[in-house]
């Protein structure tokens, strides 16, 4: 398994994704984006996400770093067109800025973020403690561990949308065990695929490499609980509904991270996934909650 952070595989893929979160400046508080290819005919919630707070952050000081936002993915988006996002400066306080986007495709709204940013202070401060979870290093790489259990063209087309991450599961992921219910939690251990030189810990880039990549798994837990293998083998449909994530502590988005997740519900044609992100010497780094719509197939 691979172990060198400078020698895993796809060292441009990390490049392309910081050039897809690097927006053009149209106007002061608008901004456009493009899209990559993703495994649905649709832009990947995690993109918009990032891309979204990319935008509130550029019109935000640098002291003063994200530590919240809300989401609603509204629409699907084309990944053929570009994405506007429009920024609003609702507040400008003494110690918090709060700023909402909307992301619009073709006239319409497709996505819409609030985030929050905070000047440091000092504070009460506790945590609950890690739970345990196996090393990254002993754990399967994805190109060693997706074609066991999905078909070879899916297999591919799913690493090739994740080289830009190091992205390992403690557990069989949900395509990794169909028609088996099991206790709704999974882990994964990420990072990106690359080092990010020059960037501290906590700035904005790390903060929206982590909302991208929160969008991935979290609710596979939903599916476990029900035996299903998910989008990549078509035995569910599913959709972003919202997102929400609150930033505790910094860390680096090139440093392993575990995200540990479980869903507590689903009903209604929707699932409930909550996530925590841990550094890798146990601190808690960033908490997420989504609901998405997952449904099953009509035959």
């Amino acid at each position: 398994m691979s172990e060198e952070h400078g020698a895993r595989s796809a060292p441009g893929a990390l490049d392309d994704l910081l050039v897809l979160l690097d927006l053009e400046r149209v106007e002061q508080d608008i901004f456009r984006g493009v899209s990559r290819s993703a495994l649905v005919p649709r832009v990947f919630g995690g993109q918009v996400a990032a891309q979204a707070l990319v935008a509130a952050g550029r019109t935000v000081p640098d002291d003063r770093p994200a530590h919240s936002l809300h989401a609603y993915f509204l629409r699907p988006g084309d990944p053929g067109a570009p994405i506007v996002y429009t920024v609003d400066r609702i507040r400008d306080g003494r110690s918090f800025t709060t700023r909402r986007v909307v992301a619009v495709q073709h006239g319409q709204p497709i996505f819409h973020l609030s985030a929050s940013f905070q000047a440091y202070e000092e504070g009460l401060e506790h945590q609950v403690g890690m739970p345990a979870a196996p090393d990254p290093e002993s754990l399967p790489t994805a190109a060693e561990a997706l074609p066991l259990h999905l078909p070879p063209d899916v297999a591919r087309r799913l690493i090739e949308a994740r080289a830009a991450v190091d992205l390992r599961y403690a557990d069989l992921p949900p395509w990794g065990t169909v028609g088996r219910p099991r206790e709704p939690r999974s882990q994964v251990w990420f990072r990106t695929n690359g080092k990010l030189d020059g960037e501290h810990a906590g700035s904005l880039l790390h903060l929206c490499l982590a909302t991208y990549v929160s969008d991935m798994t979290l609710l596979d837990s939903v599916l476990l609980a029900h035996g299903r293998g998910g989008w990549a083998v078509g035995d569910v449909v599913g959709a972003s509904l919202d997102h929400a994530m609150w930033f505790h502590r910094p860390f680096r988005a090139d440093e392993w991270l575990l995200y540990d997740q479980e869903s507590p519900s689903a009903g209604g044609g929707r699932g409930l996934g909550q996530g925590r992100i841990w550094t890798r010497d146990g601190q808690l780094a960033v908490t997420v909650i989504q609901e998405g719509v997952v449904r099953v197939p009509r035959s």
